[in-house]
């Protein structure tokens, strides 16, 4: 089916040729006024200013749709998410509010532990289907493609049962989904005294058969004291490797250990979290090809500190912003908040957040080829916003719905 977008208010990340921003580049974010774009099957096949439409696209089709003043912008690329869990967790947030720490709630039962017990009780069917209920509202939110991970299993069948539940969505699903596997999520009760015996478990009992149902595009460690150490991290990533399994890598949420210079040694696809680093860090991260993930709503939970947006940027990082979907620190998939939030908390630009969260997330999942842009030969994944004053409008009236309808592959979801 063919379509056609007109008197679109502003088109916005319209861009001929796209890649991976940085630095000052991620200010720049092209935007034309009194615009149009055109939808062939699924993919953009033209866009640009309502004066040349007659030239472009000298025939109309059928289908036409009047954005009436509209913003039209690429829906978020969420890269960083652990959408598949059993239960929410809003307990341990009482907890938290009357001052427990993590490392109490977790001695308790809580944490990780806690939402790993509950889905090796949960059948697969249940679990998609409560997946199923939270990768709808993203979508109606303007998610369109998005990152999930495994990691609540810790052991053998929950986290392939999990990974089964990420392909199930992979295949009903429109949106662009990729399956990252997380078993070094944290050490499972059973292994408390003995870490190599749970590495032992994840190379030689997990990956084989992830590999064999080719489960997964990625391969996740939790680097941070008490969690896997750095060169645990590159003994389990290089086992995935082998596998065909790229890093993505959880470093820095509350310690610079050494996370940063592992993850650059494999070749990472990106280092998430990120709340806590040094200027050596920076430095290391700038000078490399690895993309830096933050995730601002986790530390807006957890009341942590923020990820120190602007030092990344002013030294030439390459950044994304995804949402950190999970029940115990970000029980949340709206991106929209996101950007407010980086905004507001980080001092990102407008722009900058916007490219973050499209562009830049599309690109740490290495689809940025397919997404994050409007580019001829992109997906037609629009997010269609209510008439606004300016493009800063989206994240300075942050606890407004803007959205007016979000369009997935051509298709309003």
């Amino acid at each position: 089916m063919t379509t056609l977008i007109t008197n679109i208010q502003q088109l916005v990340n319209a861009r001929e040729t796209s890649a991976l921003l940085r630095g000052k580049a991620l200010a720049n974010l092209p935007c034309i006024e009194d615009a149009f774009v055109l939808i062939e099957d699924g993919i953009i096949a033209d866009y640009g200013a309502m004066f040349e439409l007659e030239l472009k696209v000298p025939q109309l089709p059928k289908h036409v749709i009047d954005a009436a003043g509209q913003f039209v912008l690429p829906t978020w690329c969420d890269s960083h998410t652990h959408l598949v869990f059993a239960a929410s967790r809003e307990n341990e947030f009482i907890d938290k509010i009357k001052g427990m720490s993590y490392a109490e709630i977790a001695a308790k039962g809580g944490g990780i532990i806690n939402s790993a017990a509950k889905l090796n009780e949960t059948s697969e069917d249940e679990l998609f289907n409560s997946a199923w209920r939270r990768l709808e509202e993203v979508s109606k939110m303007g998610t369109g493609a998005i990152e999930i991970k495994s990691g609540y299993g810790l052991t053998v069948e929950g986290e392939l049962k999990m990974l089964r539940v990420i392909r199930k969505l992979k295949e009903r699903s429109k949106l662009s989904i990729k399956a990252t596997f997380l078993g070094a999520h944290t050490y499972p009760l059973a292994y408390k005294e003995d870490h190599k015996g749970y590495i032992d478990c994840i190379i030689n009992e997990m990956l084989p058969t992830i590999a064999k149902e080719k489960l997964a595009d990625y391969i996740d460690v939790f680097c941070e004291t008490g969690f896997f150490s750095p060169e645990e991290m590159e003994t389990i990533c290089k086992a995935g490797m082998s596998y065909g399994l790229k890093p993505k890598l959880h470093v820095n949420q509350m310690n610079s250990i050494g996370g940063i210079e592992s993850a650059i040694k494999l070749n990472a696809l990106s280092v998430d979290h990120l709340e806590t680093m040094t200027d050596s860090d920076v430095k290391l991260l700038s000078g490399s090809g690895v993309i830096g993930t933050l995730l601002p709503t986790a530390a807006f939970f957890l009341r942590m500190q923020y990820q120190p947006a602007r030092q990344l940027i002013d030294n030439n990082c390459a950044i994304a912003l995804a949402s950190d979907y999970n029940p115990g620190s970000s029980p949340s998939g709206n991106m929209n908040f996101v950007v407010a939030l980086s905004c507001i908390q980080m001092k990102m630009l407008p722009e900058e957040a916007i490219n973050a969260a499209t562009l830049n997330g599309a690109y740490a999942m290495d689809i940025g080829n397919e997404l994050g842009s409007i580019t001829i030969g992109k997906k037609g994944n629009l997010i269609f916003i209510r008439p606004i004053p300016s493009i800063a409008y989206i994240p300075y009236s942050f606890g407004s719905d803007l959205i007016d309808k979000v369009m997935i592959n051509g298709e309003f979801v």
